[in-house]
């Protein structure tokens, strides 16, 4: 269960936007029966919450000169869990950053130009931020129903 950010009206407006990104707050506001200015409203406390981001998607697969790939890493520090996930989710290639259980503390799923592009990451990028021990990266070779961001 999500926490309690939002209203039903609120959740609504999510649901609308998660099927149709590009829907009108005139049209929202008909399809839930509310003021126009009411959709506004909440579209911009929405947005100004941090909480939610309409962003375009691509289809992973589209891609022909970029590849999809998760590292799975430790931590050599515990305590430094949340400071490590926020500076590893501000690199370039990275697309999300979630911790985990299991053997491994994150997986990073990043978005590169080659095989190259992933050792570029791990030692260009992720080298950069300290506390990070082990690392091991998987290589996605075909996704279904994955649709990434391009930055």
């Amino acid at each position: 269960m999500a926490k309690k950010f939002f209203d039903a009206t609120d959740w609504k407006i999510i649901k609308l936007l998660s099927e149709d990104g590009r829907m009108t707050a005139k049209s929202m506001a008909g399809r839930l029966g509310v003021a126009e200015a009411t959709v506004r409203n909440r579209l911009k406390m929405l947005a100004r919450s941090g909480k939610l981001k309409v962003n375009a998607l691509i289809d992973h697969d589209t891609f022909e000169d970029k590849l999809v790939a998760y590292v799975a890493l430790e931590v050599k520090e515990v305590e430094s869990l949340d400071r490590i996930g926020l500076e590893i989710s501000k690199l370039p290639s990275v697309q999300s950053v979630s911790i985990v259980s299991g053997r491994y503390d994150y997986i990073v799923e990043i978005l590169v130009s080659s095989n190259k592009g992933i050792i570029n990451f791990l030692k260009d990028e992720l080298a950069t931020i300290h506390g990070i021990g082990k690392t091991e990266t998987f290589i996605i070779l075909k996704s279904f129903n994955k649709w990434v961001r391009l930055d």
